[in-house]
Parts: structure tokens; sequence; C-alpha cells
């Protein structure tokens, strides 16, 4: 699986277009704020969740959306490396027209993307990079001031918000020594199953059909990914279901409680951004359901509702337990069964 990265890149950058506001004395605030703003929100989530990052202290880094684009291409290279290079080394071509394809598809996702992503610390940095050179927490400057303008958001406490969500997301994923190598492997693994099979095109036709004459809605509940999976990409796409709901969920309310007393204005935030996702209409929402985005929202608004559950029964910071070994991650279903989980892991 070969992609003319360029093509992906011109693609993306011309249906990411630019927001006029953020050449303005509007985006001048936004990388003191963010440095300023960011050991504060990493203070105030370790103090909450007790994790405190191995690879030492955060940075910020405020990006345009060709530069969002720039940094997500480089970890889909980093991520697919080990395949290019075996197909490399099996004397395997493929045709242009092949990699325009993927280039097209990989440019127009990224694209649509970079106009909504707000921040994002990149989980695909892989353990032996440079993380001097790698380790960043971004902030996509130009939506950050669409959103704020558009509600009416005051800057400061927004912009605190922010970044509470991505360095609970850091603190999770440096702070917890077993988690990013453990969500690499599942990633490689879905990888490893990657096959230019046509047969898999048909399977998954035939499982849309059987699917929705059962009343369930397959791309609904997983994408396109979900959809053309084999048995075994769909066992690892439920694992990482699972650990990404509680990751997401746990981000949420670390950020919630985090916020008490720093900023006021939190559940506005949260309110109108989680109005804004299921306010989606037209291409944006055909988008977000083949991306399968409509079911990870789902499965994160679990994750929430997991904490809450485990938390009623053995009090706050019932999570901690988890982070304590591989073993005690909950699966998909005991994210839905949360009962399930409290029976098979013991209390601290």
């Amino acid at each position: 699986m070969s992609v003319d990265w360029e093509l992906a890149r011109r693609i993306a950058v011309k249906v990411a277009g630019e927001e006029p506001l953020s050449q303005s004395y509007l985006g001048n605030s936004l990388h003191s704020d963010f440095a300023r703003f960011t050991p504060q929100a990493e203070e105030l989530v370790s103090v909450e969740t007790g994790l405190y990052s191995k690879d030492g202290k955060a940075r910020a880094k405020v990006i345009d959306r060709a530069g969002w684009i720039d940094a997500n291409i480089k970890s889909f290279q980093r991520l697919l490396r080990p395949i290019l290079v075996s197909e490399n080394d099996e004397g395997r071509t493929e045709s242009q027209l092949t990699k325009k394809i993927a280039a097209t598809e990989l440019g127009l996702v990224l694209g649509w993307m970079s106009r909504r992503v707000l921040g994002q610390y990149d989980l695909l940095l892989a353990e032996d990079e440079d993380r001097d050179d790698q380790d960043y927490v971004y902030y996509v400057g130009p939506n950050i001031i669409s959103v704020e303008k558009k509600f009416a958001f005051p800057p400061q406490q927004f912009r605190l918000w922010l970044a509470l969500h991505e360095l609970t997301h850091r603190s999770q994923f440096t702070g917890v020594p077993w988690l990013r190598p453990h969500f690499l492997n599942l990633v490689n693994g879905m990888l490893d199953e990657v096959e230019p099979d046509p047969d898999r095109f048909k399977d998954g036709i035939k499982y849309l059909y059987d699917e929705r004459r059962s009343g369930r809605d397959p791309i609904g509940e997983g994408g396109l990914a979900a959809l053309f999976a084999s048995d075994k990409q769909r066992a690892l796409l439920e694992s990482v279901g699972g650990m990404m709901s509680l990751v997401e969920g746990h981000g949420d309310v670390t950020m919630t409680r985090a916020a008490i007393g720093y900023v006021e204005h939190a559940p506005r935030f949260a309110r109108v951004l989680q109005e804004r996702r299921n306010g989606a209409k037209g291409f944006a929402r055909m988008m977000q359901k083949l991306m399968g985005i409509e079911a990870k929202l789902a499965q994160y608004q679990a994750g929430e509702e997991f904490i809450a559950a485990i938390e009623s029964q053995r009090g706050n910071r019932a999570v901690d337990i988890i982070w304590s070994d591989v073993s005690h991650l909950p699966s998909l279903k005991e994210i839905r069964d949360p009962e399930a989980w409290m029976q098979r892991v013991p209390a601290i």
C-alpha cells in the first residue's frame, strides 16, 4: 500500500482552506497564551489524576491547518513505514493510479479534519523517536479563533480549557508506562492484517446486508473501517475501542474536575461543542459516519458513563487501578457493562 504523499498534502491543504481571522491581530495571542496555559494545565491534570509524565514537561505548538496536515502525514508515514519497507523488500509494485487514489482519499480526509480539530497530542509517536523533536501538544490556531468568534467564547478561559483536555491525554500516554506501547501494538496488529484482497469487498457488502436485515447499522457503529475489516481486525478494533473509550471518558472527567475554580464557563464550552458535533448535517454528517467518528463519539460517552458507574461503587479515582496493569483495561463490552469489569478487577 503506497501513497503519493506530496499529492495527498496538496489535496489536503486545498480542502483545508484558510481562516482569515488567524492572520489578524486575533492570532497573535495564541502563542503566548498556550505557552502559559500548557504548563498550568499539566499541573492541574497531574494533581487531579496522580499521573506525571515520564517524558518531561509538555510543550505547546500553535500551528495552522497546513501544519496540522504535515504533522499527521508524518504520523502516517511513521505508522506505515514497516508495511512500505516490507513491500519494497518483496519487490511489489503498484500502479500510479492506485497511489493517486490512496493519496486523494487521504488528502480529502485530512483536509476535512483539519478544519475541525482544535488540539491534538500525537499518540503515534514511536518509542524510539527523539522526543525533543516530536513531543508537542498541538493547538490549531485558525480553528480555535473561529470557534471563539462564532460562539463568543472568552478566549483566555477557552484556551485553558482546551489545554486541560490535551494535557490529560499526554499525562495518560506518557505517565502510564505500558499505555502507548499497548496502543501501538494494537494498531500495528491491524496493519499486519492489511491485504489487497478483492474478496474482502464482497464480504463487506454481504456483512452490511446481513447486519441491515438484523436491524443494525454497521457503518454507523464503526464506519467503513469496521465494514471491510476481517474478523481479526474487528477484534482488534474492539480492543482499540475499549481502550479509547476509557481514555476519552477519563479525559472528559478529568478536564471537568480540573477546570473547577479556573474555568467558569467550562460547562457552556462542553455543551456547545457537543451540540456542534451532534449538529453536523449534509456532507459533514456523512463524513463523520463513514470515518467512524459518530461511533467513536458514542464510545467516548460510554467511557464517561463507565467511570461514573465504577466511581459510584468504589469512590473517586476508582479508575486508578487500571493504570497499574494492562490486564485491568476494560474491553468494549465491559465499558458497556461496568458490573462485569468490577467482578473481574478487584478494588484497590
